[in-house]
């Protein structure tokens, strides 16, 4: 199958090194010095301590990318808030692509790309694994026995060839049938010490110690499963990711066991490594996926009538540090002062 993977990041570059492995035609979009070395030297692709080099076609234009047969799937691999612009640029050189499959984390993701093609060539993807980009033409796998969850966007539609597809590239892969209640659930995982985290300057596992915090976080959970239940959606597990044990737990255990649960699963999944939040924010890109998680849910629950105080703040004080490096003092390990606009929010109703 000829698959066009637009935005070789981590993941884009993963997936599309995997199916080229697997006989795939694919062609990497990125950027012009990047696509020149993986023309020369292929994709390498480093998993439990093995590097293959995975060889495929880059170009630097997007529009380079569909200058021979159409193809079967394009990838999205960009960042949530680059996906609106993608699309339209996408939209643009192919009005009506074959399938198109979603990788971005957040709400509201796959509904961007419908507009322009339709629910029924829009399919959603949540990866659990976890990716590392070493280079503009290396990535690894840092931890195996993680996999990709798909589910088609139409009611009705079936992803179990698009399941094969990755199977066949050694990727483990299953379907969902309610996209919805799949990327739901993902934002559940992704939002645990994530925002939270760059606000106030600090790894997740030394503010899951803290009582305050930790009470936060679970605040900020019940609310996702508030709005959650009020949409109808049920929370599901992805590949290798049980999340209904996990809300199972915080919905019913006595608070010692949601402790020792999900400081767990912090320390685990996160431990003192910054989340991807932070790295933006850090990094001085000026915007944040967070209106995808946080900004999301609240959003959501405006709608539906569900109060969400902690996503609404968590959001919304994220976004004034983007904008303003010179506040992000005024927060920079101070969880009182986080916690205080969680109380103004909740004053404003």
């Amino acid at each position: 199958m000829d698959i066009v993977v637009y935005g070789a990041g981590a993941i884009g570059g993963y997936l599309g090194g995997r199916l080229a492995l697997a006989g795939h035609a694919v062609t990497l979009v990125t950027r012009s010095a990047a696509a020149e070395a993986l023309n020369a030297g292929g994709l390498s692709i480093t998993q439990d301590g093995q590097t293959q080099v995975a060889p495929l076609r880059a170009v630097g234009r997007l529009a380079e990318a569909f200058d021979g047969p159409p193809p079967g799937l394009v990838v999205l691999g960009m960042k949530a808030y680059d996906l609106a612009a993608a699309v339209a640029e996408l939209a643009a050189v192919c009005p009506r692509p074959a399938m198109v499959l979603t990788t971005q984390n957040g709400i509201g993701i796959e509904e961007i790309v419908a507009a322009p093609f339709g629910a029924e060539r829009v399919l959603a993807g949540s990866i659990t694994i976890p990716i590392r980009r070493l280079s503009p033409t290396g990535v690894a796998v840092e931890r195996a026995g993680r996999g990709l969850a798909l589910a088609p966007m139409l009611p009705g539609q079936s992803a179990t060839g698009w399941v094969a597809l990755f199977a066949a590239a050694g990727i483990r892969a299953g379907s969902l049938p309610d996209y919805r209640a799949m990327k739901w659930s993902k934002v559940f995982l992704n939002v645990m010490g994530n925002a939270t985290s760059a606000i106030l300057n600090r790894p997740p596992a030394e503010l899951y110690r803290r009582d305050d915090i930790f009470d936060l976080e679970m605040r900020m959970l019940r609310e996702i499963l508030a709005v959650m239940k009020r949409l109808g959606l049920h929370v599901v597990n992805l590949p290798t990711a049980s999340v209904r044990p996990l809300a199972a737990t915080l919905a019913y255990a006595p608070r010692f066991l949601r402790r020792l649960v999900f400081t767990q699963v912090i320390v685990h999944g996160r431990g003192h490594k910054m989340p991807s939040f932070h790295i933006d924010l850090a990094g001085g890109k000026g915007r944040s996926e967070v209106v995808f998680h946080n900004g999301a849910v609240a959003a959501a629950g405006r709608a539906c009538g569900v109060a969400a105080p902690v996503n609404a703040t968590l959001n919304d004080v994220l976004l004034r540090l983007t904008g303003d490096e010179a506040a992000r003092a005024e927060f920079d390990g101070r969880p009182e002062r986080l916690l205080a606009e969680v109380v103004r929010t909740e004053q404003r109703g």
